[in-house]
């Protein structure tokens, strides 16, 4: 990792307040009598209940939605023995994974201990905390031992991640593969090369789910596991064999399958040659694979391919498993994570990976033609289907197995509450952010010489998420880049004065006279005109030497705007307008117009209103809109609810297929409970809007403003909209992340607009 990066992982877990996770309130704390219902005398109640029947916990505790992520810091990630204390981050985000795709608490806990029993009567003595235990990053063999004797001695979910969350997620891409390539998975030949927690585990899921153990063959460092070798370890022993093999070339002739956990670049070129017709190669050492993706379908045209890569197809990745397994777990009290459990979650996985792929996936991937096939075997992390199908699929497997205490009769109703649990648009970022990488466009930063700038320039390269093109003073630009030692060296850096009289050059000041000479402006003034750079960065876009523009974060809104709006111009028949949005916990709400429209008419408001509700849909989100005053459908009179009520009348006479209404008050058109039991008839009434359309720019500006200071939300914006090509603005003093988050919001929009 460059010193770059380093920073900006340090800085990420230390900023504000350190770490990544916190315990947050559930329930109301404002007044004397919360705290005495919270604590003492209140809290005595519940313990009481609680006494009686121990089952009780789970009615008055968080036990049942609480999982101890639990680890020695034996085995890291690739870090290795770093010890309990130095993989405190690690379980920290392991606990925020559960969190936001799953909706499962988590304490993490790290135990300062190599010893195997000190270590298991330690956990178990933590069972009445908790509804489930993750064990993560303990090295092996001990690692075996650890599980098998807390789930023998404990009567909730145990599962050491490390060795099952890879078994399960590419047990499933081994079923779809072998499937794809005509094979028989209880024929298939087989070579596991690595011998951890994680392969061994793999290799016992691979026979669970119809592979044959005398078609497997495992290496180690030393070579193939063989049932001559001393001092074998019992766990290696299992699977050794008593062929004339030993080394991984030897074993991967006519070989049906090979599985990587090991160690980068052991796979050659030459040995994969070797290998049976239609292979299936699942690489997933971290960060580089046993052999490189495209060295891979470079050398074998019909041979299925996954990693442990986001940046390749078929990525195996934990993530697809063990926040679903928990969740099933819990919702049905299961005393227990047994094989079948295990088993369901696989199959689960692997069929949906067969079902037609959701807009959300394929919008993110800006890949809509993505289905069942060599580069889709199993489904992407970001697929919602996963919560609701992977967790009943696990719950019903621990109640036909006799191990859940807590029923559950209606799967249908199940699935829905799972749905409704986790708010899809609380990852819209994440799916932005990925959508942008699949076709990343040319950038143009306009102010270069800031550091904010040229951090995140680095930021969105490294990323792949746009191409930088900085804009401004070459000199003080590349001291910069050297002083502050960013990886911008093969960036291009256009200086404005560095061009004048070139041809470029001229041909911009040609077209701002053309463009501008009945509003007084002269070939001089124009030439003068583009040593602002926001006037040569609109020219750049205009004629196409970039994609789209990022600028205003040295100049007021209204100057930083005029140069586009000047040169570019709206698109036709439309208003330019912004608009914001802020990412909250329920999800992200859309604020127009924040930036642009001082007091539009009611014609106004309706164009606003339908261009936000366009640009909301092309983040595959429903706009459920809102037309904000200071009354409730015009229980005050007045020239503001005259006009907003105005424009909603012509959307609802004209644009039936939008979800709209007002005028509103705020706190009614947020607040699904409100609005449901005083107005029932409104078209928003069920739900809640995620889209608030303000009277006037006075009342917009200062509630973004206020929701981002006093509410901490992050606020992605302002989005300008409405612009015949795509130049976006930041906010004054925007820091590297909000610029970083316009950028992906540019490179969409450009891809949409090119």
């Amino acid at each position: 990792m460059n010193d770059n990066k380093k920073r900006d992982a340090l800085n990420y877990h230390s900023m504000g307040q350190p770490g990544k996770i916190a315990v947050v309130p559930t329930k109301p704390t404002n007044t004397q009598r919360d705290l005495s219902l919270a604590y003492s005398p209140g809290v005595a109640e519940p313990c009481l209940e609680i006494e009686k029947d121990p089952e009780n916990a789970y009615k008055y505790t968080a036990k049942g939605n609480l999982v101890a992520v639990i680890s020695n810091g034996t085995a890291v990630l690739g870090l290795g023995d770093i010890g309990a204390l130095a993989s405190k981050p690690v379980m920290e985000g392991k606990g925020l994974l559960f969190k936001i795709f799953a909706d499962i608490d988590v304490f993490d806990i790290e135990l300062d201990t190599k010893n195997i029993d000190e270590f298991i009567n330690t956990v178990k003595a933590l069972e009445p905390t908790f509804g489930g235990i993750n064990l993560e990053d303990i090295k092996a063999p001990e690692c075996f031992e650890i599980e098998r004797r807390l789930k023998e001695e404990m009567n909730i979910p145990v599962m050491h991640d490390d060795q099952h969350g890879t078994a399960i997620i590419s047990g499933a891409a081994l079923i779809n593969a072998c499937e794809l390539q005509g094979k028989d998975i209880s024929e298939v030949k087989i070579v596991v090369n690595g011998a951890g927690a994680a392969a061994i585990s793999c290799t016992g899921m691979y026979i669970s789910v119809g592979a044959t153990k005398e078609n497997i063959v495992m290496l180690d460092s030393k070579g193939v596991i063989r049932a001559d070798r001393e001092n074998l370890d019992p766990s290696k022993a299992e699977w050794a064999t008593t062929r004339d093999i030993y080394t991984l070339e030897d074993a991967v002739k006519d070989a049906d399958v090979f599985i990587g956990l090991s160690a980068a670049d052991v796979l050659s070129t030459e040995m994969l040659n070797t290998m049976a017709n239609n292979p299936i190669v699942l690489a997933m050492a971290n960060p580089n694979p046993e052999i490189a993706y495209e060295t891979a379908i470079a050398t074998r045209q019909d041979i299925i391919m996954g990693t442990g890569r986001s940046d390749y197809p078929n990525q195996v990745n934990n993530v697809l498993g063990f926040p679903y397994i928990f969740r099933g777990a819990l919702d049905v009290r299961s005393t227990t994570i047994n094989e079948e459990m295990k088993i369901a979650a696989v199959r689960a996985i692997a069929e949906l990976a067969k079902l037609p792929v959701p807009e959300v996936v394929t919008q993110a991937y800006n890949n809509h033609s993505l289905k069942f096939g060599k580069n889709y075997i199993i489904p992407k992390p970001n697929d919602p289907r996963l919560l609701p199908e992977v967790s009943a699929a696990v719950a019903k497997a621990a109640i036909e197995t006799g191990v859940a205490k807590n029923i559950i009769t209606d799967f249908d109703e199940y699935k829905n509450s799972l749905i409704k649990r986790i708010n899809k648009e609380s990852t819209i970022m994440r799916n932005l952010t990925q959508k942008a990488k699949t076709s990343p466009k040319r950038v143009l930063f306009a102010e270069g010489d800031r550091f904010e700038i040229l951090r995140a320039a680095q930021i969105v390269k490294e990323e792949k998420i746009a191409i930088p093109i900085i804009l401004g003073n070459k000199t003080k630009i590349e001291k910069m880049i050297k002083e502050y030692m960013l990886d911008l060296d093969d960036v291009e850096i256009i200086d404005p004065y560095t061009e004048e009289n070139t041809e470029r050059y001229n041909e911009f000041a040609e077209f701002i006279y053309n463009k501008r000479q009945r509003k007084g402006v002269s070939l001089n003034d124009a030439k003068k005109m583009l040593r602002d750079r926001n006037y040569f960065g609109s020219c750049m876009v205009e004629f196409g030497y970039a994609d789209t523009m990022i600028s205003g974060m040295t100049k007021n809104y209204s100057q930083a705007i005029r140069p586009a709006l000047e040169l570019i111009g709206a698109r036709e028949d439309v208003k330019v307008a912004s608009m914001y949005m802020m990412l909250t916990e329920k999800g992200p709400i859309f604020l127009g117009d924040t930036t642009v429209n001082l007091n539009p008419t009611s014609e106004e408001l309706v164009d606003i209103t339908l261009q936000i509700n366009d640009t909301i849909k092309k983040f595959n989100i429903t706009p459920r809109i809102a037309l904000l005053g200071y009354s409730n459908f015009g229980s005050n009179k007045g020239i503001t609810p005259s006009k907003v009520q105005k424009a909603v009348d012509y959307l609802h006479q004209n644009h039936t297929d939008i979800i709209v209404d007002g005028e509103l008050q705020a706190n009614f058109a947020v607040n699904r409970q409100k609005l449901e039991s005083n107005y029932p008839f409104s078209k928003l009434a069920g739900t809640h809007a995620n889209t608030l359309i303000f009277p006037n720019l006075e009342s917009a500006n200062i509630s973004y403003k206020l929701l981002q200071e006093l509410g901490n939300i992050e606020a992605v914006g302002p989005i300008l909209i409405g612009m015949k090509k795509p130049i976006h603005l930041l906010q004054l003093d925007s820091s590297i992340r909000e610029i970083v988050n316009m950028v992906t919001i540019a490179v969409i929009d450009a891809q949409q607009t090119n």
